[in-house]
């Protein structure tokens, strides 16, 4: 697994810390990785903006007056440039900025100063679930056969008996075949939700959860939980999110 690594902070005795104690880790899992160092949130926008695409970013709130703060970073990441795979971590000496942070949806807040332990213990939570967004869904249309990352699917939608596959890319996907038989067979066993006959949704993509509905966070869709699903629906959700958090 090759990992690029993002890490923005502008004191540079964080920024040095925090990478020796990545190159450990990666090093002890003998993974391929690249680690890149910004010391102002314009510069990591503006290398983003130039398509560069990183898997993990280490994020600061605070910076120097003259440079735009990690919310307003990270509402760029997810809004203006639409990348809703990238793992944002924020890094602060203040717990209380962690409550801001829940439109961003980031994978982790960690306090400084840096602890070694839980740096590896994020590391290694982050890992196991990329491991499962690098699975892939097959499918079938007429003689061929293709394949599309899980990270990039944002919800399938039955429609009589077709199943549309929203990409994050904008492309749409129709196949035959019956969206509760796909979702035992392909979906459950990962992070996504049976939300509705008609909707199997990526946890992923969901910006605000609600009792009768939730919103995705591309494209300010709203998909209506239905009515005998809506507890098993929060209760699947509520798992997930504490079992990413740890």
């Amino acid at each position: 697994m090759n990992i690029f690594v993002a890490i923005c902070d502008d004191q540079k005795e964080i920024c040095v810390k925090l990478e020796n104690i990545l190159v450990t880790i990666f090093d002890k899992l003998n993974m391929k990785y690249e680690i890149d160092i910004y010391s102002t949130g314009e510069d990591l926008c503006r290398k983003i903006n130039i398509d560069t695409h990183y898997d993990l970013i280490f994020l600061d709130i605070q910076f120097a007056q003259n440079s735009i703060n990690g919310v307003e970073v990270g509402k760029f990441i997810r809004n203006s440039h639409n990348d809703n795979t990238v793992s944002i971590i924020y890094i602060s000496w203040h717990r209380e900025f962690a409550m801001g942070l829940f439109e961003i949806r980031p994978f982790d807040f960690l306090i400084k100063p840096l602890n070694d332990k839980k740096i590896e213990y994020t590391i290694m939570k982050y890992l196991e679930i990329a491991k499962l967004h690098s699975e892939t869904f097959s499918y079938k249309i007429g003689h061929d056969i293709f394949k599309v990352n899980i990270s990039n699917i944002i919800y399938l939608e039955s429609n009589n008996r077709k199943i549309i596959i929203h990409m994050s890319d904008g492309r749409k996907e129709e196949i035959y075949g019956s969206l509760k038989e796909i979702y035992q067979t392909e979906f459950e066993k990962l992070d996504f939700l049976f939300v509705h006959s008609k909707y199997v949704v990526n946890y992923d993509y969901i910006s605000i959860m609600q009792h009768e509905e939730l919103t995705l966070s591309v494209r300010d869709t709203t998909l209506s939980i239905s009515r005998p699903r809506r507890k098993e629906v929060r209760s699947r959700y509520i798992s997930i999110m504490e079992r990413r958090k740890g």
